[in-house]
C-alpha cells in the first residue's frame, strides 16, 4: 500500500499519518493481527519524524486498534465485533459491513413454551408456544455467538425458511413484518456449562449477553432475542452528544 503524506496540506501531519494507518490496518494483510512495519521504515516512507508518527500510533493504541509491545513492535488488534447504539442493524448486516464472512455451525427451530419474561413482552400467557430459533454462529474457524430468537405468535414463521438469508429480510419479504425499533440490554455473566460448550470456552469464562426487544413500525413486539457472545470478540460502542 502506497503511504504518502501531503506536506502542503493544512491538516496536521500526525492526523494525516493516523488516517493512513487506519486505512492500512483495515487491509486483509493486517486486519487479523499482523505487525506494522517498523517505525523507522514508516517515518522514512511518510517523510515525518518518529515523534510525529508515534503521536498518530498512540491515538490508535488508545482506541484499541493497535497494541504496542516494547522491544517487539506494534501490531494490529484482531478485529472484534463492534456494535453501536444508533441506526441499529441485524447481526448479518453488522457482519457484512465489517467484512466478516459468517458461518452457521448449528441451527434449529422449534415450537417452545415461552417464559414469563417473553410472555410479558408479547402480551401472551405464560406457557404459550411460539417459534424459537437457535443458532450458533461465528467465523469460519470458530463460533463466537449463540443466538436465541423467539417470535410473536402473530408471525407464522416456520422451519421451512432458508435461514442463510438475513432474518429481518425473511420477516419483511415473506411476512410483511418490518423490524423498526430495537431496545437492548447488555450485561456480563460467567458462561454456564451449556454456553461454554457451544462457544468453545471454559465454564465460568466471561461472556457478554445482548438482549434485544424488537418492534415493528407500528410498535408491535415481533422478536425477543438473546445473544451470548464470547467476551473477547464483541465490543459495544455508544456515541452521545450534548444538547448545547
Amino acid at each position: 500500500m502506497n503511504l504518502k503524506i501531503d506536506h502542503n496540506s493544512t491538516k496536521p501531519l500526525h492526523k494525516q499519518a493516523e488516517e493512513l494507518i487506519r486505512n492500512l490496518i483495515d487491509t486483509p494483510e493486517y486486519r487479523d493481527g499482523q505487525y506494522l512495519p517498523k517505525e523507522v521504515y514508516l517515518s522514512e516512507q511518510l517523510k515525518i519524524s518518529r515523534n510525529t508518527l508515534r503521536q498518530a500510533i498512540s491515538t490508535l493504541v488508545t482506541e484499541g486498534l493497535l497494541v504496542r509491545k516494547k522491544g517487539v513492535g506494534t501490531r494490529v488488534q484482531k478485529k472484534k465485533i463492534f456494535s453501536g447504539a444508533s441506526n441499529w442493524l441485524s447481526f448479518s448486516e453488522e457482519m457484512r459491513i465489517l467484512g466478516i464472512d459468517i458461518h452457521n455451525f448449528e441451527l434449529q427451530i422449534i415450537r417452545h413454551e415461552v417464559s414469563a419474561e417473553v410472555a410479558a413482552f408479547f402480551g401472551i400467557e405464560v406457557g404459550t408456544k411460539v417459534m424459537r430459533l437457535e443458532r450458533l454462529r461465528g467465523k469460519k474457524d470458530a463460533p463466537f455467538v449463540y443466538f436465541i430468537s423467539e417470535f410473536s405468535p402473530q408471525i407464522p414463521i416456520s422451519a421451512s425458511e432458508n435461514f442463510n438469508r438475513p432474518l429481518y429480510e425473511i420477516l419483511e419479504r415473506d411476512y410483511g413484518v418490518v423490524a423498526f425499533t430495537s431496545k437492548e440490554e447488555i450485561s456480563a455473566a460467567a458462561a454456564d456449562p451449556f454456553i461454554a460448550a457451544k462457544l468453545e470456552i471454559k465454564q465460568g469464562e466471561p461472556i457478554l449477553i445482548r438482549k434485544r426487544y424488537v418492534y415493528d413500525i407500528n410498535n408491535n413486539p415481533i422478536e425477543f432475542n438473546v445473544g451470548c457472545y464470547r467476551a473477547d470478540s464483541f465490543t459495544y460502542t455508544i456515541e452521545s452528544k450534548r444538547n448545547i
